[in-house]
């Protein structure tokens, strides 16, 4: 069906992954700017609105007044300074999260062009396990997956063998 329309393994094992847990009739909040993966998935009949760009360390207003039923954070927690913050304000009760793994053998991105373009945290998948379960969430299913290159080199290589994406689905708890 959708075989060769995806332009990475990531966004076919984020697609994959995601249809286990949300239906189509589900209403998804994607937080971030539309990029291709909400393209994506509207093309597939998902119902995605996305953030407006707001920088959401500070501004918390559009997450806090949805009222779907899922909230999709594919790559963009590493790209906060407080994920907390927005983990504890998610209204609705299903999540779904992706964060790049931190990898001993390169060093966490950085764009010093643009302050907001850059990773302040690349986690170890216990640590966004903790933050998770502290914000109130219980993980209820995971998978890690390689991002192999075609360029040539150890650090290449490496990426071939060392899982580099953490993808959960979390259910709120009920304290």
């Amino acid at each position: 069906m959708y075989e060769n329309s995806f332009p990475t393994k990531r966004f076919k094992n984020t697609f994959e992954f995601l249809q286990l847990h949300v239906e189509p009739s589900e209403k998804i909040l994607d937080l971030g700017v539309e990029n291709p993966f909400s393209v994506i998935l509207k093309e597939n009949g998902f119902q995605v609105e996305n953030t407006g760009g707001e920088d959401l360390d500070d501004n918390l207003s559009t997450i806090q007044s949805f009222t779907g039923s899922v909230i999709t954070a594919f790559e963009i927690f590493e790209h906060l300074v407080n994920p907390y913050g927005v983990l504890k304000a998610i209204p609705c009760d299903k999540l779904l999260v992706s964060v790049p793994l931190k990898l001993w053998f390169a060093s966490a991105y950085r764009n010093p062009n643009d302050l907001r373009d850059q990773h302040y945290h690349e986690f170890e998948d216990w640590q966004l396990d903790y933050v998770l379960n502290k914000a109130g969430w219980e993980i209820k299913d995971s998978i890690k997956f390689t991002n192999p290159t075609s360029k040539l080199g150890l650090r290449p290589l490496l990426r071939h063998f060392t899982d580099r994406y953490y993808l959960v689905y979390c259910e709120r708890t009920k304290n």
